[in-house]
């Protein structure tokens, strides 16, 4: 344990987070997505649902501000304005760190490239469906 820590970010997952650099992505993603296969690093935190997750690594994860988006969440489907609860909770997780960001919807056929090109996947227990989120990473200015 360390002082001022979110205790969900594990070892691995906060030597991660440390290593990646200036516009590497991360994805969160919910239980049911295929974590392994589309995973080039893969970090499971079983039992924990994505806004917990969400919030611990926002807490120590500058986003990127040198592009115009760099928050990403999944659709229901195709439809690029529905927005389920875990999307409302998304958006105001972020808007916590990042007032200043939008969300920005990505259709399947667009987040799931992402994911498979992201620095790592975060793979959550959250039950609900589209429950999906990469960031960006940013930089700490001198």
């Amino acid at each position: 344990m360390l002082k001022g820590l979110n205790p969900l970010l594990s070892p691995q997952l906060l030597a991660t987070l440390r290593a990646m650099g200036h516009g590497d992505e991360i994805a969160l993603v919910d239980g049911n997505y295929p974590g392994l296969e589309h995973g080039r690093r893969l970090i499971r935190l079983d039992g924990h649902h994505l806004i917990p997750v969400l919030d611990a690594i926002l807490s120590v994860m500058p986003i990127d501000d040198f592009v115009p988006e760099a928050i990403f969440r999944a659709t229901v489907k195709q439809d690029r304005d529905a927005l389920d609860p875990v999307h409302e909770e998304i958006i105001a997780c972020c808007a916590r760190y990042e007032p200043q960001r939008a969300v920005a919807p990505l259709l399947g056929p667009d987040f799931y490239p992402r994911v498979r090109a992201a620095h790592t996947v975060v793979q959550t227990s959250e039950p609900r469906l589209y429950g999906n989120v990469i960031l960006r990473k940013g930089v700490i200015y001198p």
